[in-house]
């Protein structure tokens, strides 16, 4: 399998480093042989080799440089590429898209995905937009031209939210998803409960990692939002109007109001709930207040969690990481892994 990634920042590293170190088990265990043939970052340049780059090579230049552009030249490398050339003009058949997320616009992760069908070649992302945002074209697109479309990192990274309910728990009918989506307002939410301030709780997430110095997606509920959508298109089926869903944040969440919750015996929880009715399909994100022997009352720090309430199976929880970066990267590696096991399966069923 050749592999560009696009968008080389710290998840695309860490795929290129999982790929590497795992390389014998993937080609033993799995029979794949990931190559990595291309990388393109808007800020550390490109390289492309058809033969497949040297992955130590490429780290050593990347941390001496801060460029994959000061890649060794020989007579294959070519430099210089943009994103849309990388997946156009070279030999990859997949594409990795992991680009800055644009929430708003889904650009230009939607364009490289678009691109990537149109020329044959299957894509695995991360990036929420093109999944929250054009699902239902990218889908049909992937279809049209026999490719595979893999976003199993979109919702709760590592953690096979997206995966699960479609093949483990196929044959229910979920009717209900209930879930603690985002890692950074869970943290805080628990932090406020030990007695910081809202801001010195967003102080320590910042500090972490788990929040970033703008942390409006996450505050205000919109990345919670995004991975709504996902789960909704994905796992139930229907569409959500992005206009209709009732969205509020954790901002108005007080100390006051956290010591009220504990007198109560409940905990305030940053809950997404996605509830089918018929062929519709009603999505809050808002804070609530939980009993505390509520599953996910539960649910400490920056862990995320999430319950799928299913026709014949009942209430079926996960729980898990809902960010990092070997988290990230691995779920792009099982979707590699699961796209490997199918291509494989399918051409042994026409054999």
């Amino acid at each position: 399998m050749k592999i560009a990634i696009i968008g080389f920042g710290g998840v695309g590293q860490a795929l290129a480093e999982l790929l590497h170190k795992r390389r014998e088990y993937l080609i033993e265990t799995e029979a794949l042989n990931p190559v990595i043939v291309a990388v393109t970052d808007v800020n550390k340049g490109a390289v492309y080799d058809p033969k497949g780059l040297d992955i130590e090579k490429l780290k050593a230049v990347l941390n001496e440089t801060g460029l994959v552009e000061s890649y060794p030249m020989n007579e294959r490398v070519t430099k210089g590429l943009d994103s849309f050339q990388t997946i156009k003009q070279t030999n990859a058949d997949t594409i990795i898209e992991v680009t800055y997320t644009n929430v708003q616009t889904g650009q230009p992760a939607i364009d490289h995905c678009r691109m990537a069908f149109e020329n044959k070649k299957n894509v695995i992302t991360t990036n929420k937009g093109p999944v929250a945002l054009a699902y239902n074209e990218l889908s049909q697109l992937a279809k049209e031209n026999n490719v595979f479309w893999g976003f199993e990192g979109t919702v709760m990274s590592g953690t096979p939210a997206l995966r699960m309910p479609v093949t483990s728990l196929t044959g229910n009918e979920v009717k209900e998803i209930i879930g603690i989506l985002n890692g950074t307002t869970n943290y805080m939410l628990t932090e406020m409960e030990k007695g910081k301030s809202y801001d010195e709780a967003l102080k320590k997430a910042q500090q972490l990692g788990y929040a970033e110095a703008d942390p409006t997606s996450d505050v205000e509920g919109y990345d919670a939002m995004y991975k709504a959508v996902i789960l909704a298109n994905h796992v139930m089926g229907t569409k959500v109007d992005l206009t209709k869903m009732e969205t509020n944040g954790i901002t108005s969440i007080t100390n006051e109001l956290i010591e009220q919750a504990a007198l109560e015996r409940k905990k305030w929880r940053f809950i997404t709930r996605i509830k089918k009715d018929g062929n519709s399909v009603k999505v809050t994100v808002k804070p609530e207040k939980l009993d505390k022997n509520h599953p996910l009352a539960n649910v400490t720090g920056a862990t995320n969690a999430i319950i799928y309430n299913c026709d014949l199976a009942g209430p079926i929880m996960l729980t898990g990481a809902g960010a990092g970066l070997t988290e990230t990267a691995y779920s792009l590696m099982i979707d590699l892994i699961n796209f490997n096991k199918y291509s494989t399966s399918t051409i042994n069923q026409h054999a």
